[in-house]
């Protein structure tokens, strides 16, 4: 088939090559305006693409430490459980009473003309002895 002719003719006139060039001209500025809003709108996808990345990391950072700051809460509550129960201890250590029937207990003492019986705790093997045995002491009369 054949190639289409254009039944219209161009006119050679000064105003028709004003008008070509205006039209030219306006072509240029269109093509250049939406270059120019392409690089634009990289530029901003490119930055909004690097600030998403960088919110990220941070959510992620956050939340280690959030985590890290949880596990250390855990570790202090339960620190400062020991240390409570350390200060009972002292507090019971300085009894001398108390220093007594602990030395009996456990490392079965007694007093000049004393028997210590050890008794097993039912719930217990027998096998097995605790630090809190139950020390059953008769006086030899």
């Amino acid at each position: 088939m054949g190639e289409k002719k254009l039944k219209v003719a161009a006119l050679d006139t000064p105003y028709a090559k004003e008008q070509y060039k205006n039209f030219q001209k306006q072509q240029r500025q269109l093509v250049f305006k939406r270059r120019r809003l392409t690089a634009l709108f990289l530029i901003a996808a490119f930055i909004f693409i690097i600030m998403g990345v960088q919110l990220f990391g941070e959510h992620q950072h956050l939340s280690e430490l959030k985590a890290i700051q949880a596990k250390t809460e855990a570790e202090s509550v339960k620190l400062d459980q020991q240390v409570s129960t350390l200060k009972q201890d002292v507090a019971l250590l300085q009894d001398d009473d108390y220093v007594a029937k602990l030395a009996r207990s456990r490392y079965y003492y007694s007093k000049e003309g004393e028997l210590v019986f050890v008794l097993p705790d039912e719930d217990k093997t027998p096998q097995k002895t605790s630090s809190d045995e139950v020390v059953k002491s008769e006086t030899a009369e």
